[in-house]
């Protein structure tokens, strides 16, 4: 398999080379040039495929021969170890949960992928591989709890200051070793621009090897699918569902749909968005316009230009109106995310965490147009990360895998939303308080 930029599809490399330099020199991301078609039968005979074999399946025609099968079905098993439940909540909604694994969000798939990925390609460089990576929330923490310790590669975690939850930041923070946080005095977009400035930086590249941990990066967005086929494989209805997906940088509905175009049954695609609502608009109008970024209760989602959606483009060939036909978007507010916190805990004794609030929202209000379809949304992160009590009055119990992060101290670098300053930091030129 090989990878072609979405600024110049001359740009190409295969898995291992995509996975190691994250993104192309050009800026643009790495696109697969064909999307594997699965078997008719693989699909029609899911329900006796395991985890481990459904994710080798789908994520083998990927990978290509980077990865021998033997540790590429070594990588997958240490990366879908947990549960990934698909529960009622009405008649017509049920919550795809995701935060089972071990830092209790849906990164942990991408993460824990990508960084025994790149474990293995590592063995091969002769220098130390540098992971940088934007946060909006839960990437951080999945991101620094998979690379931890990992032999001959450091993290480097950029996260906007006072704009994540304290468990999301105290995930990100507390571990040392091979980990580093630095705290950006500016929004998510602030942090994804340095990032990708860095990328781009000659100089900086030369010195050192980088690489990113976020969906931009192959290995971090394409495993992403693994749990849309895990959901079919509990979908008890005749009719495909229709699926909401809590949406802020877009690869996790980007996932969706290349599960979907290689031939899982998807009814329809919703993307359930916060008051950062630059897609909504642009399928509503035909303009694509970026704002600056709103900070939002759905914290995770609060990205005013998703660099994932250029993927979905290349998907439909950049054709709007075959795009609008699979995708429908809404717009949430603060205020319907609350409320539907309280009405889904009080009506359904089901608690959803912020961005699973939003995606309900989005959905009941796609299935008020179309009653005689059902689906699932995607509950992303687990509710104690967020400040639901405030909401419901109903205390949440917290997991035994996080109890002892609340007693820990953060230890994070502060910076200015400046990619000079950033630059200087990663060569050594420049120590930060």
């Amino acid at each position: 398999m090989q990878y072609f930029s979405t600024n110049n599809k001359t740009i190409k490399a295969d898995f291992r080379q995509a996975t190691v330099q994250g993104q192309p020199s050009d800026k643009g991301l790495y696109f697969p040039e064909r999307i594997p078609q699965l078997p008719e039968d693989f699909i029609k005979n899911i329900n006796n495929y395991s985890k481990e074999e459904i994710a080798f399946e789908v994520i083998k025609p990927y990978v290509g021969n980077t990865i021998d099968d033997a540790s590429l079905k070594k990588i997958v098993d240490e990366t879908v170890f947990f549960d990934f439940p698909l529960v009622k909540i009405s008649d017509s909604i049920s919550a795809l949960e995701l935060f089972h694994g071990p830092t209790l969000a849906f990164k942990d798939v991408g993460a824990r992928f990508m960084s025994r990925c790149l474990s293995h390609f590592a063995k091969d460089e002769k220098r130390r591989i540098t992971v940088l990576v934007a946060t909006s929330g839960d990437t951080g923490g999945a991101v620094a709890d998979a690379f931890y310790g990992v032999e001959n590669v450091d993290v480097v975690i950029l996260y906007p200051s006072g704009k994540v939850s304290d468990v999301q930041e105290l995930q990100l923070t507390t571990l040392g070793k091979n980990i580093t946080a630095l705290e950006v005095e500016g929004s998510f977009d602030d942090c994804q621009r340095m990032v990708k400035d860095a990328f781009a930086d000659k100089r900086l590249n030369e010195q050192l090897y980088l690489t990113s941990a976020n969906s931009i990066n192959v290995a971090r967005w394409l495993p992403q699918q693994f749990y849309y086929f895990y959901a079919y494989q509990q979908w008890q209805n005749e009719a495909a569902p229709v699926i909401s997906v809590p949406s802020g940088n877009f690869g996790n509905i980007c996932a969706g749909l290349m599960a979907y175009s290689s031939g899982l049954p998807v009814q329809h695609f919703v993307a359930a968005c916060n008051a950062n609502d630059v897609i909504p608009q642009y399928l509503a109008s035909g303009n694509y316009q970026t704002k600056q970024a709103v900070y939002t209760l759905s914290n995770a989602m609060d990205v005013a230009n998703p660099s994932n959606f250029v993927r979905i483009l290349e998907i439909f060939n950049h054709q709007l109106p075959s795009l609008k036909n699979a995708i429908s978007s809404y717009s949430i507010s603060d205020e319907e995310t609350v409320a539907a916190i309280k009405e889904v805990r009080s009506n359904y004794d089901y608690l959803l965490d912020p961005h699973g609030a939003v995606g309900y929202v989005a959905l009941r209000r796609y299935l008020n147009e179309h009653a005689e379809q059902k689906g699932y949304l995607l509950e992303t992160a687990h509710p104690v990360k967020f400040n639901t009590e405030e909401f419901t009055g109903y205390k949440v119990e917290v997991p035994s895998s996080i109890q002892h992060l609340l007693k820990k101290e953060k230890k994070s670098t502060r910076m200015k939303a400046d990619g000079n300053e950033l630059k200087s930091f990663l060569l050594g030129e420049k120590s930060l308080v």
